[in-house]
């Protein structure tokens, strides 16, 4: 008999249970993506660390050192979120910047497990979950930036602002420039002509309403 898929509810509650547990596995991990990429062997030292069972292990993370490479992502907004407060820039523009710019800040101490984490998801088949897991990030910056768009402004806000933390990300992971003045310089850059972008598109929009 084929087994019955758990109800939306459970499956809700499980995976809000098995975040402490992600977390631990991700803190174990850690230290050693820079030497070992994120691989399977590098979450089965992890567990070992944490003295978990192989059965332990897959209950936590049932998608293997992909779905640890996506919670690492997860716990890198939840970091920046923490870090950036209720209190927000009066420019919508200086918000967006501000937030970027604070999650690159929160990955500074694991800059080398960023970019084995972008190089591990840009493979095949992974690939296919990079741009959903930046579109995450994006939207949880929009946010808490107080974006409340419903119409197609809130897909085209999201777009833009993933094509800025893609080549802003890639440009940081690159820079050894002090206090990554050149990154900050280039996030600028590229908001700047994202929000010429975005007002060209709201006009084209508009004359053809």
């Amino acid at each position: 008999m084929p087994k019955k898929k758990p109800a939306a509810g459970k499956t809700a509650k499980k995976q809000t249970a098995d975040k402490p547990m992600k977390r631990k596995i991700l803190e174990a991990a850690l230290p050693d993506v820079a030497f070992d990429g994120w691989t399977q062997e590098l979450l089965e030292r992890a567990c070992a660390r944490l003295k978990l069972s192989p059965e332990e292990m897959n209950d936590a993370l049932p998608g293997g050192a992909t779905e640890l490479v996506l919670y690492f992502s997860e716990w890198a907004d939840a970091r920046m979120l923490e870090e950036l407060g209720d209190e927000k820039p009066e420019r919508i523009r200086d918000r967006i910047a501000l937030a970027v710019r604070t999650r690159l800040e929160c990955l500074a101490g694991n800059k080398q497990a960023a970019s084995a984490a972008m190089a591990h998801m840009a493979l095949p088949p992974r690939g296919r979950h990079l741009p959903k897991m930046v579109w995450k990030t994006a939207d949880r910056i929009w946010r808490w930036a107080g974006d409340t768009a419903t119409d197609y402004n809130h897909y085209t806000k999201r777009l833009l602002l993933s094509g800025v933390l893609t080549a802003t990300g890639f440009y940081w992971l690159n820079d050894d420039s002090p206090g990554n003045a050149k990154t900050w310089e280039f996030l600028d850059r590229r908001i700047e002509r994202v929000l010429k972008l975005g007002q060209k598109l709201a006009r084209i929009r508009r004359k053809k309403a």
